[in-house]
């Protein structure tokens, strides 16, 4: 039988992709996606704080250890600025409360979540960055963690500050500045 370039690629990543579903030990990976998940574009604007035409890239990466890796780009902040940065339950809106609150893991009860049993970066993705003198700022992180099919983070909010990390205020970032939706 012979078979068209575009079969073929078509069946290698049918092979990649049933692949990659796999984690260690040859089970079905259960935990989330396997792969990576890239977004980039202009910032949704929320407040006149954030210069306009700010540019960010997303990019979160699921291994086979069941963990996340992410990364926010920035370009055209501020220079030289603390900023806080999060993955939210929402994609982005007409406002910055459109987002969400932060994707925690496990959930905490109380809303707003300022708890540091809850609101800290092994339960949510924080991506606090400090950008350079030309307004570029790079942030990673990593989560021992995956989203599940049914439950995942859908934006990035930059926030007017670092993330605090005290006993009443863990996970208090500001004002919302902007915003990226990410298909997490």
């Amino acid at each position: 039988m012979h078979r068209t370039a575009r079969q073929i690629t078509t069946a290698a990543c049918l092979a990649i992709s049933a692949s990659a579903a796999l984690v260690a030990g040859g089970a079905p990976a259960t935990a989330g996606p396997a792969g990576h998940v890239r977004a980039e574009g202009p910032l949704i604007r929320y407040s006149e704080a954030l210069p306009e035409g700010v540019r960010a890239r997303v990019k979160a990466v699921y291994d086979g250890a069941g963990r996340t890796h992410v990364q926010l780009q920035v370009w055209g902040m501020a220079p030289n600025t603390e900023y806080g940065a999060h993955a939210h339950t929402n994609a982005c809106g007409a406002t910055g409360s459109a987002a969400g609150p932060h994707f925690q893991n496990v959930v905490d009860p109380v809303t707003p979540s300022t708890d540091p049993r809850y609101a800290n970066p092994t339960n949510e993705i924080w991506l606090d960055l400090t950008t350079n003198a030309a307004g570029h700022g790079v942030a990673t992180t990593r989560v021992p963690w995956q989203f599940s099919p049914t439950r995942r983070a859908k934006s990035v909010i930059i926030h007017v500050e670092h993330t605090h990390t005290g006993p009443n205020d863990a996970g208090v970032a500001g004002a919302r500045l902007g915003c990226l939706t990410v298909q997490f």
